[in-house]
């Protein structure tokens, strides 16, 4: 699934979820600018506790239960 590439347009990080998500958190959300064109809410899978920023990089490793989850290309 790694076609799927894009650029962070927000992000945020959630410490406080719905109980169905609880077990998650802290965990990072973002608006992912496609290169192919729209945008996408997914989540972020970190590397050693990084944190995706503004303009960032990004591509689509897996979706889980419908949501994309992207990591920051290197």
């Amino acid at each position: 699934m790694s076609d799927v590439t894009g650029t962070i347009y927000t992000e945020t990080v959630i410490y406080s979820a719905a109980e169905a998500f609880a077990a998650d958190v802290p965990f990072q959300t973002a608006i992912v600018a496609l290169d192919a064109g729209g945008r996408v809410t997914g989540r972020i899978i970190s590397e050693h506790g990084e944190r995706v920023k503004i303009d960032d990089r990004v591509s689509r490793v897996e979706v889980r239960d419908g949501v994309p989850f992207f990591r920051k290309m290197a």
